[in-house]
């Protein structure tokens, strides 16, 4: 009876830890609100647009509680508001929904490793248990940081790969006549195929100074964006370049040809690696092969004839 009892306490427990993850998950991933919205919430027009929005903001709210059991310090939170949104995760809501769902991780994962081994593992001892509870409720902790870290570092290089060429074209697009908005606005025209995530970064930055941003501050948004060393660069060159009336056009293509010896650098600092890559791998696999090779012929060689002989002799 007791056994039962257990069994459906687990179910439950597996039931509404399962439920909170999709909830995370559905949270973690919520688009922002559209100006539709904002303007159907100033006016008092009630839209389909709108009750969703109402919806999310009782969800945004449940989230935030969820979050705060394990809610980071003022700068952790800076930081890690500042990773989200190098990862591109952009809503306002996106931190409260990363502890939120890193707090449903680190309950829901012990209560299915639990649940797992009570069901298939019953005589399983009891430090095991909790040692695998532990180390299931770290995974649950850590796993959505490092996802977010995998994310950010995709888009990083997804950036930096498209980056220099991006760069050429923009030098190009200002020495031909065109001011730095139309530049700005031409180059992510023409990346948008090639280079989506670079273009949907320059489209924002020609966004923001539409709207009325100055343009160094649009600028330090982009670095923000980004997080990558190459675009604070272009930023500090463009930003000094205003400041004191210099070519922004030479200081562009100095920069341009700055990256492009960065980028060949990189490669052939990548090629430099390749062979002591090699030589371990040459030393953990193929040499044992060789040697297994050569050697074993003349092994089996001894194992039928000298060690029969010897045997012979000896009796």
């Amino acid at each position: 009876m007791k056994m039962d009892v257990l069994v459906v306490l687990i179910i439950i427990g597996t039931f509404l830890s399962v439920l909170g993850v999709a909830y995370a998950l559905r949270m973690f991933l919520n688009p922002t609100r559209s100006a539709r919205d904002r303007v159907a919430e100033i006016t008092g027009t009630q839209t389909i647009e709108s009750e969703l929005l109402l919806q999310n903001q009782q969800l945004g709210n449940v989230t935030s509680n969820i979050g705060a059991l394990s809610r980071p310090s003022d700068s952790q939170a800076h930081l890690l508001r500042q990773r989200l949104l190098q990862a591109g995760y952009r809503n306002r809501t996106a931190l409260e929904a990363f502890t939120a769902l890193r707090t449903v991780f680190a309950v829901a994962l012990p209560a299915l490793t639990f649940a797992f081994v009570v069901i298939f593992a019953p005589t399983l001892k009891p430090v095991f248990m909790v040692f695998w509870v532990l180390v299931a409720a770290a995974a649950g902790y850590y796993v959505p940081g490092l996802w977010v870290t995998n994310k950010l570092q995709n888009r990083q290089e997804a950036l930096m790969r498209s980056f220099p060429d991006a760069l050429d074209l923009l030098v190009s697009s200002v020495e031909a006549g065109l001011g730095l908005d139309a530049a700005f606005r031409r180059v992510a025209q023409e990346m948008e195929s090639a280079a989506p995530e670079l273009a949907q970064e320059l489209q924002a930055v020609n966004h923001e100074v539409a709207a009325g941003v100055p343009r160094l501050e649009a600028l330090r948004h982009l670095d923000d964006r980004t997080g990558l060393a190459e675009v604070n660069s272009l930023v500090n060159v463009l930003t000094q370049a205003e400041r004191f009336g210099t070519s922004v056009a030479r200081a562009l293509r100095v920069h341009a040809d700055l990256v492009r010896r960065k980028r060949m650098l990189n490669a052939e600092e990548r090629a430099a690696k390749i062979s002591p890559k090699l030589t371990v791998a040459m030393i953990l696999f193929i040499m044992p092969t060789i040697f297994l090779v050569l050697v074993g012929p003349a092994v089996i060689n001894v194992a039928r004839n000298l060690i029969p002989m010897l045997e012979g002799q000896a009796k």
